[in-house]
């Protein structure tokens, strides 16, 4: 047998156990879903003990396959900005809170303002917009609503920063994985000083590639990891220069690398890495959005996307049902469905799903390119999302331009993959990682009427701002 890598990936929906050699090729995967809560509007929960499990059994699926032997590495990537609140054992006290969730909405636009945005830039490097996902927000909304737990409370963790300390008994995070509270130099003072008390709550901060302990029986060590985003990034080769990704999951995430860093309120900056600046915006709801629209509808998923094949572009669809993250950073807007008459059909309505997620991704791509500062001559296409033929020739339509698809769908998983792999130094370092490892399996090129995809783009930009005073309107509602 081949020596092999494991990449642990704890997403939104299911948590992934995937081998591949150290080549990139897949040998072994495993995947375990588990369920979102929505008890209450706006509010969207997990039970942290889902990715716990998950990841056991996934660990015992894949070394049944393969043999513990040959593991020579293993590295973890996970959603970002959900939060789980747990005791001195790491028991969680309360259902982790999701990135989705938007109840912490108020909270956030408190601490937003309390910064200028000469201030923001400061301290974050660019005008951010501090959301309901902020961690700070979390834990003011927890210390509040719940004190006696928050007194119990010894750490606030991300689901890779849960799971690892499970299996290795080691507690700590990566810079990236601590959005909006932690850089390149460690926690921000100006944003963990926001609540009395989360300084002391936080994990310390290690390199992705830090080696944790070794896992269950193997020789191996668990790496430190990073946000699954990042882990696409590296997952995609989005490493080089003018390169970008489009990641369809649950969200969808556009990301592209620039040397030069030009910061757009709409996008994140990351902290640069040996002079290579990658900027990213994630939206809310995409693959979620196809699932939403799968059980209204009474239908699978690959029904909804059969039918999608055979329907017509005209309806627009906007895909926030839960607000949205980039570039709007709004938790009032909602989505909607734009030009229904009496002839639109079932199918034209599960296309213009589709579409819609792919427009969002095309108003993120126009902020990521201009934070860029150049154009990206190619645009890698991975994630769930990617497996669909129909998903993505439609996504080469809306952008317009070829997008590449990889061999390796769960590219998050890969980039965990090539992190452990690094942290073991099979690799020297990430950037040969991924340059050995990603392939691209087919291009996509644009087949639609550019002139009409053109005008219903220009419709889904202006009914935003169009819709936004009846969104503010309904959110009192709420």
């Amino acid at each position: 047998m081949k020596d092999v890598m494991l990449g642990i990936d704890v997403g939104t929906t299911s948590v992934r156990v995937v081998a591949f050699t150290v080549d990139g090729q897949l040998a072994a995967t495993h995947v375990k879903p588990y369920p979102i809560s929505r008890s209450r509007p706006g509010w969207a929960e997990q039970d942290p003990m889902d990715w716990w499990n998950g990841t056991q059994e996934g660990l015992r699926s894949v070394l049944a396959g393969l043999g513990p032997a040959g593991v020579r590495s293993v590295g973890i990537v996970s959603q970002v900005n959900t939060h789980v609140f747990v005791d001195s054992s790491l028991e969680p006290l309360a259902p982790a809170i999701i990135w989705q969730d938007q109840r912490c909405a108020d909270i956030a636009r408190e601490f937003d303002a309390r910064f200028t945005a000469a201030e923001k830039k400061r301290i974050w490097g660019a005008p951010v917009t501090l959301d309901a996902s902020f961690v700070a927000a979390r834990a003011e909304w927890f210390a509040r609503e719940h004190p006696s737990l928050w007194a119990k409370t010894s750490w606030v963790l991300s689901p890779k920063d849960f799971v690892a300390a499970m299996l290795t008994g080691r507690v700590a995070t990566d810079p990236l994985s601590g959005v909006r509270v932690a850089g390149a130099s460690g926690y921000f003072p100006e944003a963990v000083a926001l609540v009395d008390g989360l300084s002391s709550r936080l994990p310390e901060i290690l390199p992705p590639t830090a080696q944790l302990g070794p896992v269950l029986d193997l020789d191996a060590s668990l790496v430190v990891g990073t946000m699954d985003a990042y882990g696409s990034v590296f997952g995609t080769a989005t490493t080089t220069p003018g390169r970008g990704m489009v990641l369809c999951g649950t969200s969808l995430v556009v990301a592209g690398a620039s040397r030069q860093s030009l910061p757009a309120s709409g996008v994140v900056a990351f902290p640069p890495r040996d002079g290579l600046y990658v900027h990213a915006g994630p939206t809310q709801a995409a693959g979620d959005a196809l699932r939403w629209w799968s059980g209204v509808c009474g239908l699978t998923i690959a029904e909804v996307l059969d039918l999608a094949a055979a329907g017509s572009d005209g309806v627009v669809f906007t895909p926030h049902l839960l607000g949205e993250r980039a570039p709007l950073w709004d938790p009032d807007v909602r989505g909607s469905f734009l030009g229904l008459s009496s002839s639109t059909t079932q199918a034209d309505m599960s296309r213009a799903v589709l579409t819609g997620v792919a427009m969002s991704g095309r108003h993120v791509l126009e902020y990521v390119t201009a934070a860029c500062g150049r154009p990206l001559t190619s645009l890698s296409f991975s994630g769930g999302g990617s497996r669909s033929d129909v998903w993505a020739q439609i996504h080469a339509d809306v952008l317009g331009r070829p997008v590449e698809r990889l061999k390796v769908h769960d590219s998050a998983a890969l980039g965990a993959a090539l992190l452990g792999a690094v942290g073991a130094e099979i690799y020297p370092d990430i950037d040969t990682a991924a340059a050995e490892t990603v392939a691209r399996e087919r291009v996509f090129t644009p087949s639609a009427d550019s002139s009409r995809m053109a005008a219903l783009y220009s419709v889904y930009r202006s009914s935003y701002s169009a819709l936004q005073d009846i969104h503010a309107t309904m959110a009192r509602w709420r």
